[in-house]
C-alpha cells in the first residue's frame, strides 16, 4: 500500500487510537490533504533549503512554482537561494500552498535570520560590563552630585570618569563588576550604591587636615560630647572636637537606595575616619549613629574591615543575639551614652505605661540631656515611632555649616 492510499480520515483516526500517525510500525509525519507526508520545519536551516524540499516532494520545478505563486522565475530562484526573506504576506500564500502552517515558514526564517546575525555580529566584551555598571550604580545621581564629571549618562566621558573615580586604569576592575580583583573589605554586603558612597567618603577623607590620634583620643573626645548633649546649638561643636583629636568627621548625604547611616574605617594605623549621613534628621538619631561609630573607633574596629552601619534602627540598634558582636558593642555604648541604661531602666519601671510630657522634661532636666534623647529611646524601647516626636529637634542645620559636607547642594572639594 502506498502513501497516496493513507486518507486524511484514516490517518485522523489513527491518530485518536495512536498519539502519532503510524504506517506498518514505521512512524511518519500526518499527511497533508494531497497525501504528502509532512516536512519538519526544525529539520532545515533556511527557508530556501525548506521551500525546496517542499517543492522536490510535490516533483515542482521553480517554473512550477513561479506559475502557481504568480512570480518570475528570478524572484523564485532568490527565493529558494534564500536572497528574499519570507515575510508575513509570503508565508500566508505559501500556507495555502503546501499546508504548512505560515508560522513554520516564519520560524525558519527568523532562525536564519539570527544564524547571520551571529555570524555578522561583533562581539563587545565592554557590553555586558556597561550592563553592570549601568545597571546597578546610580550614574545619574553620581553626577548630580558632582562625584563624576559628565553632562548625562550618555555622555561618553562616564567610562573615564567611572574609572578616575574608582581610582583604576580598566573598566573591568571596577569593583561592582563581578570578578573584578579588587574588593573593598566591608562587614556587610555592600549594594554598588553604597560602594560608591565608601569611595566618595574615603576620597573626602583623605584630604582631610586633623590633629595626631593616640590610643586614648577617641576616648577624651566621647568624655568631651557628653557635655553637649542638653541643647542641639551644642552640636556644632562635634566636628571641631573630633578634629582636634584627630579624628575625621565628615558627613555625606546618602545615595537613593543606600540606606546608609554612618560608617567607621582607618586610613590607616592612626587615622580614623567617621561619616555620617544624617538621613534622619533627628537629634536622638545623630547622636546615637555618632556615638555608635566612635565606639567602633575606640575599640579599633574597622581596621581590618569597613564598619558600615545600615539601617541602624529598630532591631538593628539592639543587642540582641542575631546582631554581630562590633555592633552589639556599639549598640550599647551609644545607647547608654544617650541615657545611661541603669536611669533608662527606672524610669520606665516608674513611668510605664504612661509617660507624660512633664515626667519626660523632669527627666531630661535630671540627666541633663535633650528631651529627644529620652524619646528616642522611648521609641525603641516600646517600638512605637509614632509617638514623641515633638521632642525630636531637627539637628542637620547646625552640624553641618561646621562640619565637611558634601550633599544637599553642597560639593566637598577634594583638592584635585
Amino acid at each position: 500500500m502506498s502513501a497516496y492510499n493513507w486518507t486524511p480520515d484514516r490517518a485522523c483516526a489513527s491518530a485518536a487510537h495512536q498519539s502519532s500517525v503510524r504506517f506498518r510500525g514505521c512512524a511518519i509525519a500526518q499527511l497533508g490533504y494531497y497525501g504528502h507526508m509532512r516536512l519538519d520545519s526544525e529539520d532545515f536551516r533556511t527557508p530556501g533549503q525548506f521551500i525546496s524540499a517542499l517543492m522536490e516532494q510535490r516533483g515542482w520545478t521553480g517554473v512550477t512554482l513561479a506559475v502557481v505563486l504568480g512570480l518570475d522565475k528570478s524572484s523564485i530562484a532568490r527565493l529558494v537561494s534564500d536572497k528574499r526573506p519570507v515575510d508575513a504576506e509570503l508565508a500566508l500564500t505559501l500556507e495555502e500552498l503546501f499546508e504548512v502552517p505560515a508560522e513554520r515558514f516564519l520560524d525558519v526564517q527568523q532562525r536564519y535570520d539570527l544564524a547571520l546575525a551571529r555570524v555578522a555580529r561583533r562581539p563587545d566584551p565592554l557590553r555586558a560590563m556597561r550592563a553592570h555598571l549601568y545597571g546597578k550604580l546610580p550614574i545619574s545621581d553620581m553626577i548630580k552630585r558632582g562625584w563624576i564629571n559628565a553632562q548625562d549618562v550618555r555622555d561618553p566621558a562616564v567610562s573615564s570618569e567611572l574609572m578616575r573615580f574608582f581610582g583604576v586604569n580598566r573598566i573591568e576592575d571596577i569593583e561592582v563588576i563581578p570578578h573584578s580583583a579588587k574588593k573593598t573589605e566591608v562587614n556587610t554586603q555592600a549594594t554598588p550604591a553604597q560602594l560608591a558612597w565608601l569611595y566618595r567618603v574615603r576620597q573626602i577623607a583623605k584630604n582631610m587636615m586633623v590633629a595626631k590620634y593616640s590610643t586614648y583620643s577617641a576616648t577624651q573626645a566621647i568624655g568631651k560630647l557628653k557635655s553637649l548633649l542638653a541643647a542641639p546649638e551644642e552640636a556644632r561643636k562635634v566636628p571641631r572636637i573630633l578634629a582636634e583629636h584627630g579624628i575625621r568627621f565628615l558627613i555625606v548625604e546618602s545615595l537613593p537606595s543606600a540606606k546608609i547611616d554612618g560608617v567607621c574605617f582607618w586610613l590607616n594605623d592612626a587615622s580614623p575616619v567617621v561619616a555620617l549621613t544624617m538621613r534622619f534628621d533627628r537629634i536622638d538619631n545623630f547622636w546615637f549613629v555618632l556615638r555608635h561609630e566612635l565606639e567602633h573607633v575606640d575599640k579599633r574596629h574597622g581596621l581590618t574591615k569597613i564598619m558600615l552601619d545600615t539601617e541602624l534602627e529598630g532591631e538593628n540598634a539592639g543587642t540582641g543575639a542575631q546582631i554581630d558582636e562590633e555592633e552589639r558593642i556599639a549598640n550599647a555604648a551609644a545607647a547608654e551614652f544617650c541615657v545611661p541604661k541603669k536611669m533608662m531602666d527606672a524610669f520606665v519601671a516608674r513611668k510605664a505605661p504612661i509617660f507624660s510630657e512633664k515626667d519626660i522634661l523632669a527627666f531630661s532636666r535630671m540627666i541633663n540631656v535633650h528631651p529627644g534623647l529620652i524619646a528616642g529611646q522611648l521609641r525603641h524601647r516600646t517600638n512605637r515611632y509614632d509617638r514623641f516626636v515633638n521632642h525630636l529637634s531637627k539637628i542637620r542645620s547646625i552640624v553641618t555649616p561646621n562640619a565637611i559636607t558634601d550633599g544637599w547642594g553642597d560639593v566637598a572639594p577634594l583638592g584635585h
